[in-house]
């Protein structure tokens, strides 16, 4: 299966060029119509702004950018382009500027737009989307952190964690390394203790931020 990246969550990310503030803002979404709703809520929101630019990239679907008043391609394009780059998907970002007097020119508006929403991305931080296999181990408390190193090698990601006489660790793994993982538990153990694959999950688990 295709992986893909998202907006772990929805975060915001404020900075001043010039006396101009700019507010950067991403959501997750997974319609065009979930974008809009976030756009115009926030043009409500922010209504003595001078400008609440925008872009929206909805996965399998459209890619919509706005300028909204300022000089046309400073402000939505290099947005998108922000997202493009790291290669996200299922987005809405908004950046609200309060114009503060003084001209950026064409240069300092797609920096300052590129750093809105680049900042609001990295406050969101990024997930991966993909179908995962969930393995459980039981082990002793004393190779928790070995079984967690073991799995974030494989770049797999821990779960959920039950705390008893045993630890019984969640882990998820990439499908084609699953079975490693269950070797390496089973190698790390000298038998022990073994992974046990519960079932396929398709998730976003993150990546970053």
């Amino acid at each position: 299966m295709t992986e893909y990246l998202v907006p772990t969550k929805a975060a915001s990310a404020e900075f001043t060029e010039k006396r101009s503030t700019f507010i950067g803002q991403v959501w997750p979404v997974d319609s065009e119509e979930e974008a809009r709703t976030r756009i115009e809520e926030t043009k409500k929101k922010y209504h003595d702004a001078r400008h609440n630019c925008w872009c929206y990239l909805v996965k399998d679907g459209p890619v919509r950018y706005s300028d909204d008043g300022e000089p046309q391609g400073t402000a939505g394009q290099p947005m998108l382009a922000v997202f493009q780059k790291e290669g996200v998907t299922g987005v809405c970002c908004v950046v609200t500027r309060y114009f503060g007097g003084v001209l950026l020119g064409a240069g300092g508006l797609v920096r300052a737009y590129t750093q809105a929403a680049k900042d609001a991305l990295d406050a969101a931080g990024v997930s991966v989307v993909r179908r995962w296999v969930e393995l459980a181990v039981d082990c002793p408390y004393s190779f928790l952190e070995r079984v967690k190193n073991e799995c974030a090698a494989l770049g797999g990601a821990v779960g959920e964690i039950g705390y008893a006489a045993a630890v019984t660790v969640h882990a998820l793994l990439p499908e084609e390394r699953a079975a490693a993982f269950a070797a390496r538990m089973t190698e790390l153990s000298a038998g022990a203790f073994s992974a046990v694959k519960l079932g396929e999950v398709l998730k976003a688990v993150p990546v970053s931020g």
